[in-house]
Order: C-alpha cells, then structure tokens, then sequence
C-alpha cells in the first residue's frame, strides 16, 4: 500500500531563493501578534497633525515677506524665500534687542527649572520616605495648590512682590517659578518607586546620615525623574507670558514672551507703523529652537521617568 504525499507548501516566513529573509513578527507576552487598530491609527495621525501643522505653518511664514504673507496660501511657499533675511532683521531690530530678550528667557528658564528640580526632589523624597508630623495635611494642602491655575495666583503675587519691592527686577520671574507643586507630586510619586526603603537602612547600618545617603545613593537613581521635572520647568518658564507681564515694566527685562508680543502688538495697531508680521513670526521660529535640543538631548531620560512615575505611583 503506497502513500501519497502531498507536496510542502512554503511558509510565509521561509527564506526564498534570492530574496531577503523575512524578520519574524513580534509577539506579545502572551504569545499572540499584535493586533492593529484603524482607530488608534486614525487618532495618532490626528494627534500628528495637530501638533505638526502649526509648526509647519511657522517654518514656512518664517521664509515670507510681510507682502507675501498675504499674498500666498498659508501652508505654500511664496516666490520670494526670506528666511535668512527675516532672521537677521529680528536679531538687529532695535539694537539688537531680541538677543538680550532670548538671554533673558534663557536665565529665567534655566534658573527657574534647576531651583524647581532641586526643590521638588527634596520635597518628594521626604515625602515619599519619612513619616513626620503633619505630613499628610501638609501635601493636601500641596495636592490642592494643583488645581489653583496659576493666573488666578498672579495679581496676589504681583502685590506680595510690589510690598516687597521686587517687582521689575529678575527674581518677580525666578521666585514665583521655583515653586511646582506638580513637580514635587511627580518626584514623590517617582521616588516611593524608584528607592527601595533597604538602601536607606543599609546606609544607616553603615554609619552614614541622611543627607549623605540622599546625595549619595538617592540622587542617582532619582535621576529620570529629576529630569522629567526640569524639562516641565523649563517649558513652563520659557513659555510664562502672563507673570512677566505684570511684574517687569522695563524692555531690557522682558522675555521673549513678552518682548515678541510688544512687537505684535505695534504690528496691529495700524497707524501708519513698520509691519512687523515676519520679524514677529521669525523671532518666534528662533525662540522654540533651544527647546527642540533640549528635549532631543533629554527625551530618553524624559520618557524613562515619566513611564516610571505612571506606573509605579
């Protein structure tokens, strides 16, 4: 009795003669490949969009004269290319001032994000691994301070400010930014995570004390967190509008915020003033560019500790 066998049939993943080798698909935890979604895809590429065609109108605004932002399509490159020269234009306008507007932004930011950092990760550390007296009312009360949207803070600050005698000088932007009840949230939450309560106690059996086991030991491995906290600080403060509306009266002092506004602002008065559309457009161009580095050259730390403090909190 004979057998009749039928021929193999090629797999879809079997190497064929004078093609590349497929890569196998990835497989979930549970073995099973994973499933697309048109939905999801649907609202990631509305998402993309949102977020990407403002800046895409902004590059190409930023290569229009004032004449041809009128002229052309708003998302269509006019015949006349005037990048290089609208970039020149905004650092030399007024004697150059939009340089002494973006040093501003850049010790306000900076400062503001680094003071923010340090405060909240102190804050949350010892929130997230001491028990004292008062604990748990006192971060209520920081919990509540979340919701209070930082406008409605301004004119009270503004008049403890102007009672102090600090208004019109740097520290009306720095102080108030410093504090980040979010920021100190985020850093609790990532540090009741992150440190386990044996390396405290294993620095304590070594004879070392509490700010030498934080700076030492803690430090390091709050340090995604850290990072986390400093990119939103310094998103925050870079983009501060109102704040340095009320406190700073003087042009040296403005910020960029501030400073490309005033220039708007002279732009659509319409009494016979220069047009100011393209230095305005440009200079906002110019502004988000320290931004994008920072959050290229940050965004592994970034995405590590956000991931960190959603999961483990």
């Amino acid at each position: 009795m004979t057998v009749a066998l039928s021929p193999v049939q090629p797999s879809a993943t079997a190497p064929v003669p004078g093609r590349p080798p497929v890569p196998p698909r990835k497989r979930s935890k549970t073995g099973a490949a994973p499933r697309k979604s048109t939905f999801i895809t649907v609202v990631m590429l509305a998402a993309a969009a949102y977020f990407l065609l403002p800046i895409a109108w902004l590059v190409i605004a930023s290569t229009k004269t004032n004449s041809g932002l009128f002229r052309s399509f708003g998302f269509a490159f006019d015949r006349d290319f005037a990048l290089f020269s609208n970039i020149a234009d905004v650092f030399t306008r007024d004697n150059g001032i939009f340089v002494r507007w973006l040093l501003n932004t850049v010790v306000y930011a900076s400062v503001s994000a680094v003071g923010a950092t340090l405060l909240a990760t102190l804050a949350g550390y010892a929130f997230a691994k001491y028990q004292f007296p008062g604990g748990r009312l006192l971060f209520s009360v920081i919990l509540g301070a979340i919701m209070i949207p930082s406008t409605a803070l301004a004119i009270p600050t503004y008049l403890l400010f102007s009672g102090a005698g600090l208004t019109d000088t740097p520290l009306a932007v720095i102080l108030p930014s410093i504090v980040n009840p979010f920021g100190l949230y985020l850093m609790m939450v990532y540090a009741q995570g992150a440190i386990d309560t044996s390396l405290l106690e294993a620095g304590r059996i070594d004879g070392a004390g509490e700010f030498r086991i934080f700076w030492q030991l803690c430090l390091r491995v709050l340090a995604p967190g850290m990072v986390t906290v400093l990119l939103f600080s310094l998103v925050a403060t870079w983009n501060n509008y109102f704040l340095p509306l009320i406190m700073l009266n003087t042009s040296d002092l403005l910020p960029l915020t501030v400073g490309l506004a005033q220039w708007q602002s002279a732009a659509s008065r319409g009494n016979g003033g220069e047009a100011l559309f393209s230095a305005v457009i440009s200079g906002s161009l110019v502004s988000t560019i320290p931004l994008v580095i920072a959050f290229l050259f940050l965004q592994k730390y970034w995405q590590s500790g956000l991931t960190a403090g959603g999961v483990k909190g």
